[in-house]
């Protein structure tokens, strides 16, 4: 087994930035995931695990160890339930299921990425999550290269996160088992298009991004004194949040810039690249966007992608 060597990981990232992979190699099987482990353990590499690229942000000197691209990709259906592969895209999955009439993952019309990031994220839009669906996920640890299983109180799902995410495990996840219910395919359908013509009208599809770049802001916990202001803002995702793009729109940062990552005016809390942009870029635009909003509303914004270094 060989590694591919210095490949440019801007191809792999939906914003199109970022320097290369010291070493890259596609899974698309156990057997190959575990061999790789091996190999990167032998070598003394860290190791990362990319997903569809839709909610990662590369550094611009790229990554010093082995990127691992799964390509498990296969989705079997047993009654209501499905079993499916890491890499199958979250549009597939969702098409899957409201083509056999399977109801519940159809909040997911037009979410981007992969399942394996999906539940790493636990995502979620239109009232929905991931975790609402999980029956059970597979994973291999990148350390010892042991299989894991666990079920959904197990992948301890929290707002955008999970035991993957921030459980202080290292692991990458192959397949899982998702529960749905009976429905009805035409309805399903419908909420489907629904979903993708309303991204389409409010997103900047087309501009390279990411998705949105910080969470919603949990209205529990906070003072009244911050919820009130923004109290016919508030939405259900799936519990109330104010709108993080709500608060960026308020702080005057549509269209706000820095290098060739700009904020964008069709929905501020999606930052995108606006030509020949760095990972620099990003996180100045970033920092900005933090210290603006919270010198205006006194809530500080936490970021949904990740900085990889």
């Amino acid at each position: 087994m060989q590694f591919e060597e210095n490949v440019p990981l801007a191809a792999y990232s939906n914003l199109k930035i970022g320097g290369p992979a010291r070493y890259f190699k596609v899974i698309r099987n156990k057997k190959e995931l575990i061999e790789s482990l091996y190999l990167a353990e032998e070598m003394d590499l860290r190791v990362f695990v990319l997903g569809g690229g839709t909610n990662i942000l590369w550094s611009d000197r790229g990554y010093d160890g082995l990127v691992l691209k799964p390509e498990m990709d296969f989705i079997v259906r047993n009654g209501n339930e499905l079993t499916v592969g890491a890499a199958v895209p979250m549009k597939d999955i969702v098409g899957f299921s409201v083509k056999a009439g399977l109801a519940g993952l159809d909040w997911a019309g037009g979410l981007p990425g992969t399942l394996g990031g999906a539940i790493f994220g636990n995502a979620g839009c239109f009232g929905g999550e991931m975790k609402d669906s999980v029956a059970e996920v597979e994973s291999v640890d990148l350390k010892s290269a042991e299989s894991k299983r666990r079920n959904n109180q197990e992948c301890g799902f929290g707002y955008r996160d999970s035991v993957f995410k921030s459980g202080g495990i290292s692991e990458i996840i192959v397949q899982a088992t998702l529960r749905l219910e009976e429905g009805n395919a035409d309805d399903l359908t419908r909420r489907v298009a629904d979903e993708e013509k309303y991204r389409e009208e409010h997103q900047p599809l087309d501009k390279p991004n990411i998705g949105s770049f910080f969470k919603n802001v949990r209205v529990e916990g906070l003072p009244r004194v911050q919820v009130d202001p923004y109290r016919h803002t508030l939405k259900t995702d799936p519990f109330p949040v104010i709108p993080a793009a709500y608060l960026i729109n308020e702080a005057g940062l549509k269209g706000a810039a820095c290098g060739g990552a700009v904020v964008s005016s069709k929905h501020p809390n999606f930052l995108v690249n606006n030509g020949g942009a760095t990972t620099a870029d990003f996180i100045a635009l970033i920092e900005q966007v933090k210290k603006e909003v919270k010198s205006r509303t006194g809530i500080e914004l936490e970021e949904e992608v990740r900085v990889i270094k």
